[in-house]
């Protein structure tokens, strides 16, 4: 009765003018496919977000709502709400009711970013339909890890029903988080950009941090490592009200950066992430700089913008758009170390670092809790080449891709 408002035929059409796409089932097509036996007459908390949706669009609460070898008993919303209508950092939302089905909705953006006992009262198991963008800033894996805590203090099972990295599962790039910058947006030893799934981060902090939770990960069947989300047939839904499309996620592991400077990073235009600059900069010299970087797997273009909300908010603003020209051998967070380093040569006295507080963190410089260290801004500060900021991170990122390789499902 509730997948009647859903057309099927209209929207296998849609699925049918895509061409060459790798069938995939996500996590939640399996789930619902076929309930394990484990899990059947179980009580259920779901942590889900707009993006949290099977491949015909219908969301996962009105799947599971649906399954009659599952019982809804409660929704928890991620940053930006369970309804995907909250804008920047540290805009809360509230508790609710979800008015269909009667049961509550808990925020985990607001006094508790953790689920307390009284959240989970009631449960046998909380499952975890969350998108990722493969980037370690993005709040959605630091809600699953809290959650994950939450349950094993109570004793309730969790399940991650995976989903594909959307920018791929092969790149992996950055410096790993230096603890002593560990925030909500950065709280394991992870790179920039990871190339893991959410279900794969999930047992790899699950053991790796000790967490001890009653895990399972419902795989999905059909990915592989290269594949990029819009080159299968799971479906996309942005995340969150500034991830609209892959291409948005595919320069998000460098352009996250511009966040903690006083440059717009797009906030407010049509392409949040991919637009960057200010009233100081002068898009043609910006693009030029940058472009004679020689940076593998992009192109700036000039461009100017008028932000509608945010920073530089209804100012005209010289920057560029990032333009990815080859997704295999373009390296978002390098690319994003450029942006800053042409900027704050162009922009002189007026680029400036932005001032806390930033995502719960009221005395760290938010670029750092971005960098996961401050190595990163020292360094820029004092005009070092890029590829010798790299050089300082070989080492431990070796490290990391051993660890990395025994959770690796695909």
């Amino acid at each position: 009765m509730l997948l009647s408002r859903i057309c099927p035929r209209v929207l296998h059409s849609e699925k049918a003018n895509s061409v060459n796409l790798v069938e995939c089932a996500s996590g939640l097509d399996r789930l619902v496919e076929k309930v394990p036996a484990w899990l059947r007459g179980a009580k259920v908390g779901l942590v889900a977000n707009p993006a949290s949706v099977d491949s015909l669009y219908v969301h996962s609460v009105d799947r599971i709502a649906a399954c009659t070898d599952l019982r809804l008993v409660a929704v928890f919303g991620p940053q930006h709400g369970a309804r995907g209508d909250q804008q920047d950092n540290m805009i809360e939302s509230e508790h609710a009711v979800d008015t269909r089905f009667g049961v509550p909705v808990y925020s985990l953006y607001s006094e508790h970013r953790k689920p307390t006992p009284e959240m989970l009262t009631g449960l046998d198991v909380l499952i975890c339909d969350l998108p990722d963008v493969g980037c370690r800033p993005y709040t959605f894996f630091s809600t699953m890890l809290l959650s994950m805590q939450a349950c094993a203090e109570q004793g309730k099972r969790v399940v991650v029903l995976d989903r594909p990295n959307p920018i791929g599962g092969l790149a992996v790039e950055g410096n790993l988080l230096d603890p002593a910058f560990r925030s909500f947006i950065g709280m394991v030893r992870l790179p920039m950009r990871h190339g893991l799934t959410l279900g794969e981060l999930a047992e790899l902090v699950n053991r790796e941090q000790g967490i001890g939770a009653e895990l399972n990960v419902m795989e999905m069947r059909g990915w592989r490592r290269e594949l990029w989300q819009d080159e299968t047939t799971v479906s996309w839904v942005m995340p969150s009200p500034n991830m609209p499309s892959v291409a948005t996620a595919a320069v998000y592991p460098g352009t996250v950066l511009i966040e903690g400077t006083n440059l717009s990073e797009g906030r407010g235009t049509c392409r949040p992430f991919e637009l960057i600059g200010a009233p100081f900069l002068n898009g043609d010299a910006f693009a030029c700089r940058l472009n004679q970087q020689g940076l593998s797997g992009v192109c700036f273009r000039p461009a100017w913008f008028r932000p509608t909300f945010d920073k530089w908010q209804g100012e005209l603003c010289g920057g560029v758009q990032v333009h990815v020209t080859d997704r295999d051998s373009f390296r978002p967070f390098r690319t994003g170390l450029a942006i800053l380093k042409a900027a704050m040569e162009l922009g002189g006295a007026n680029f400036c670092w932005r001032q806390p507080p930033f995502e719960y963190e009221w005395q760290k410089l938010p670029i750092d809790i971005l960098c996961g260290t401050d190595k990163i801004r020292i360094g820029l500060e004092e005009g070092e080449r890029i590829a010798d900021l790299e050089a300082t991170w070989k080492d431990e990122m070796q490290d990391f891709l051993d660890l990395r390789q025994l959770y690796l499902r695909y």
